[in-house]
């Protein structure tokens, strides 16, 4: 097998951590020696074992002895205290001769620094080996560690012209099942899940998880004046799955009521008439929660967007024409001017049964100022 080979397999293991190591990141690793595989492991859940004791591990299972092996990691090895110790030690001390790392990690307390102690040990270090594909699988973890805040994604299903709706209000269903089963691996891999109160007082969703063995991301609810009724879905099951109603200072009077049934009340501050996104978001990335799945409608869609908080959408188009005067997925009043365009780049297009996913980055972050 070439080097790239092993590194797509410690790839394919970090990707099983998916949804249970936030806030950490996503990492694989594979140790090898005279052409054979004989240790594999990942981080497998937020404070357990990093990948490469995992991978260690293995190799003991195996009965195999790692002197002189090369070691593939989808990220360079962590070299302090933490949670665990640092994996730098167990590289060292296992006898690895040479480590071939995906990415760079940009938390301050590695940034390189796990690199030179490997080096000054005297192992050989080769950095980059698909350094594009490592870093796309932590996303979220490089925009968490760098910046405090969460990666929010904006997902909307649409049909062919645009529509979110029929104009009568109905929209189950636009898309079909396999990309809706791929709505419930994104719900998986974000932390939480963010929805407008009118969402809620429209559809009544519960915004769960609804994969076998999966976890349930902390559903988000802006709300502003308190108007999700007490008997919604989600106000119902908040003691069951982590629910948080965002909403103004001015209504603390009333919130007794939702704290009574489980959920957290968050004061944000006003901004506008409406939450400060801003705001909302630093106070969310205090709480460890790394990443949100916007599933808002048009308005709240509009506002994530004119604050500057959205970081990529995932725009899901079905074959089919509404007509009409059904909702659009980004309503508010718009920019004026086609060079104001919230601009996308990188864009990844998927087809997904009869529907389509565009991926993309937002670009140009405006903000409401």
């Amino acid at each position: 097998m070439e080097h790239s080979e092993y590194m797509r397999l410690a790839l394919e293991l970090a990707k099983k951590g998916m949804g249970f190591v936030s806030p950490n990141p996503m990492v694989g690793a594979v140790i090898v020696k005279d052409g054979r595989v004989i240790g594999e492991g990942w981080h497998k859940r937020y404070g357990d074992l990093h990948a490469e004791r995992n991978a260690f591990a293995d190799c003991e299972a195996r009965g195999e002895d790692c002197t002189g092996a090369d070691m593939y990691v989808t990220l360079e090895p962590c070299c302090h205290h933490g949670k665990q110790p640092p994996c730098t030690d167990a590289v060292i001390s296992h006898g690895i001769r040479r480590v071939f790392i995906g990415s760079a990690d940009p938390n301050p307390l590695v940034a390189g620094k796990g690199v030179k102690i490997l080096r000054s040990h005297g192992i050989e270090v080769v950095e980059d080996l698909l350094r594009e594909e490592c870093d796309r699988i932590n996303e979220i973890f490089f925009h968490y560690i760098t910046t405090g805040r969460p990666f929010v994604t904006m997902k909307f299903a649409m049909t062919l012209d645009g529509k979110i709706a029929c104009f009568t209000g109905n929209s189950k269903w636009i898309t079909g099942e396999e990309a809706r089963q791929r709505v419930q691996q994104e719900r998986l891999r974000h932390t939480g899940i963010m929805v407008g109160v009118g969402t809620v007082l429209a559809d009544d969703p519960m915004l769960t998880c609804r994969i076998e063995g999966g976890r349930d991301p902390v559903r988000i609810v802006c709300d502003s004046h308190l108007r999700a009724p007490l008997e919604s879905n989600i106000v119902r099951t908040a003691r069951e799955v982590p629910t948080i109603i965002a909403t103004l200072e001015e209504q603390a009077q009333r919130s007794s009521a939702y704290t009574e049934k489980g959920c957290k009340v968050l004061f944000v501050k006003e901004k506008d008439g409406r939450l400060d996104l801003d705001d909302l978001m630093e106070q969310l990335g205090k709480m460890r929660i790394d990443s949100i799945l916007l599933e808002g409608g048009g308005t709240l869609n509009w506002s994530a967007l004119r604050a500057g908080i959205v970081s990529k959408v995932q725009a899901y188009i079905a074959p089919k024409i509404f007509g009409g005067a059904g909702k659009s997925p980004v309503e508010g009043e718009g920019v004026p001017e086609p060079d104001l365009a919230f601009m996308l780049s990188g864009s990844n297009i998927v087809r997904i049964g009869q529907d389509f996913l565009i991926e993309s980055k937002v670009e140009k972050q405006c903000s409401q100022d």
